[in-house]
């Protein structure tokens, strides 16, 4: 949108009521600037600014977008935490239960609060799970992804500790291996599935939605569509998701108890790294919906949408200019990025963005040209045909 970024106007509508939003003045990723700067100092700190600059952008998104449903997501996960790891009271998880019991059977021995709880805890969680899906339908299928590589974290530890109560204590590679094992299938699906998905995801979209014959334009939608926060908060939550799996797991592993023994350890450090976990997996599922869920577009890799026949590798392909007049092509490229590039007019072998300098000559390249069929001298924007962006 030259508009707005579909992930301003287009998630807002999908996210807030509509008289709530035509109160509000649309807001940019590039129209945000910030008063201090890192870059200033070092220029090598430019990265931090680019982070700051998109925190501030999502912090303003969510505070304009989430609404009671967003918020009731977060209250159920977090409940169903402290559901799950509640002891005050009963100590069954400081006691160490019964550990001669196991499985069903260790269930039906549970302190009657016990069994209470940690039943509406599972219910807490298949609520949360389908709350998750019913308000974020183009990310449902990558969320089944992110669930079944958390699950696989959880088991690699339980299983280690099962093994090795002591762990990390004379520690081996063989004491590793199930964690290993499970984080090469969480970083894969996580990693290679879900966001290689949502980045191509957000270049299909851009490319097709945003096409314009000014480069500049084109720039600001690439900025404004960046995933460069929402890439690190992925990376923090799969860190998350390995310190709470193995915080819960170091806390019940000894059993039974002995008079030196220390239970239970770690029960903040998994409190806190749950609830930053749940927060974080709720950014990461509505980010994608709020920047591209307005579209319809699908959340799939490009190889994925090849597959289906969405898409054809074609599109993605550099496009010669023709010329508006007589269709005559031109020496004008546009790059599958939407950038327009001409070659030098002095023949050097430069090439660059019409009404930039050369990069070999340091000549001004041209922004319009002659064509070698009809002699027409058109704007090299008009050899192009433009898409509607919405």
């Amino acid at each position: 949108m030259q508009y707005l970024p579909s992930h301003t106007y287009r998630g807002l509508r999908s996210m807030t009521d509509e008289s709530e939003i035509r109160n509000q003045e649309p807001i940019r990723l590039s129209e945000i600037t910030m008063n201090y700067k890192f870059s200033e100092y070092n220029e090598r700190l430019d990265f931090l600014d680019i982070i700051m600059q998109e925190s501030k952008f999502h912090l303003k998104m969510i505070s304009r977008g989430w609404g009671a449903f967003e918020y009731s997501i977060l209250g159920v996960g977090v409940l169903a935490i402290f559901l799950g790891s509640w002891d005050l009271g009963i100590g069954e998880l400081k006691s160490g239960g019964d550990y001669n019991r196991v499985g069903t059977e260790g269930m039906l021995f549970l302190e009657d609060l016990s069994l209470i709880l940690s039943l509406l805890s599972i219910i807490a969680w298949i609520g949360f799970v389908i709350q998750l899906f019913i308000r974020f339908p183009i990310m449902r299928e990558n969320l089944v992804y992110m669930m079944i590589g958390m699950i696989a974290v959880q088991i690699g530890y339980i299983y280690t500790y099962a093994s090795n109560p002591n762990f990390p204590e004379n520690l081996d590679i063989g004491m590793l291996a199930p964690i290993i094992l499970v984080n090469l299938i969480f970083t894969f699906l996580v990693i290679f599935v879900v966001h290689k998905a949502v980045s191509e995801t957000r270049d299909v979209h851009v490319i097709e939605r945003h096409s314009h014959p000014d480069p500049r334009v084109v720039e600001t939608a690439w900025k404004d569509h960046s995933l460069k926060l929402w890439s690190l908060g992925l990376g923090i939550w799969m860190i998350m998701v390995n310190i709470f799996s193995w915080s819960s797991s170091k806390s019940i592993a000894l059993r039974p108890l002995s008079s030196e023994a220390t239970v239970f350890d770690f029960p903040w450090l998994y409190l806190i790294c749950s609830i930053l976990s749940i927060f974080l997996l709720i950014h990461i599922i509505w980010y994608p919906q709020f920047m591209l869920g307005a579209a319809e577009d699908r959340i799939q890799s490009v190889r994925a949408r090849e597959v289906s026949g969405e898409i054809s590798q074609q599109k993605l392909n550099d496009m010669q200019g023709i010329c508006p007049i007589c269709k005559e092509e031109t020496p004008a490229i546009q790059k599958a990025n939407g950038k327009i590039v001409v070659p030098c007019q002095y023949n050097c072998g430069g090439v660059g963005s019409p009404g930039s300098v050369c990069n070999v000559c340091e000549m001004t390249l041209p922004t319009r040209f002659d064509c070698t069929n009809c002699k027409s001298n058109t704007t090299i924007s008009s050899h192009f045909s433009r898409q509607d962006a919405w």
